[in-house]
């Protein structure tokens, strides 16, 4: 039996996956250069992060201080990063045990814009309006023709990147200036205008932590 008066908080360090590399789905690793933490944000109420209160909530605090949607956007996708970080690729997979790229659209624009997406490339691939690469703002798709049978999808995040889930190193941020991607580059789309989308927010799965 142990004493309660000989209990102690232990602190506990975490380390910080760095992921570097990354390959389409059903493609070669690409010759990708380390992101490293460029995009690695300490928010709260994270995994293992503190809690944070709804007055800590920074979807609130843009929004009170006047941030424009692409800004709102661009910090709830890279909550998802920190949330999904460490997730290995897996064909067919959904969860954090594994997921391929498609699903990893569909579950981010579920759990933070609400919104249902088609499971799959090919068909996420019509969703809303084709835009150019110049066009591009945090929360559009972009998609790739790498060798081999599937597409590859992920999301803008913003400053050049994408959210996607790498076949070779799984959930990561990549550049869309690397060779491979702009390579294999294919096309944009816009779901949904950008400033409907930061309306459908729900600040409560970053306030939380859950998603």
């Amino acid at each position: 039996m142990i004493n309660p008066g000989s209990r102690r908080l232990v602190p506990v360090a975490l380390s910080c996956l760095m992921l570097a590399g990354c390959a389409a789905s059903g493609g070669s690793p690409s010759p990708e250069e380390s992101t490293g933490n460029y995009f690695a944000r300490d928010l709260p109420g994270l995994p293992g992060g503190p809690m944070m209160s709804p007055a800590d909530n920074p979807i609130l605090q843009a929004r009170q201080l006047g941030n424009p949607p692409p800004t709102l956007i661009r910090r709830a996708l890279l909550a998802q990063h920190e949330r999904w970080l460490g997730t290995p690729y897996r064909l067919g997979g959904t969860t954090r045990r594994g997921i391929d790229c498609s699903a990893l659209v569909q579950n981010v624009f579920a759990d933070t814009f609400r919104l249902e997406m088609p499971r799959t490339t090919a068909r996420q691939v019509h969703e809303g309006r084709r835009i150019s690469r110049d066009e591009l703002r945090p929360g559009d798709l972009v998609f790739f023709r790498p060798p081999g049978a599937y597409r590859h999808v992920g999301i803008y995040v913003g400053e050049g990147r994408f959210l996607h889930a790498s076949s070779s190193r799984g959930v990561k941020l990549s550049s869309l200036d690397n060779q491979y991607w702009q390579r294999y580059y294919w096309q944009s789309r816009r779901a949904l205008d950008t400033r409907h989308l930061a309306q459908r927010l729900d600040s409560s799965v970053i306030a939380s932590g859950e998603g």
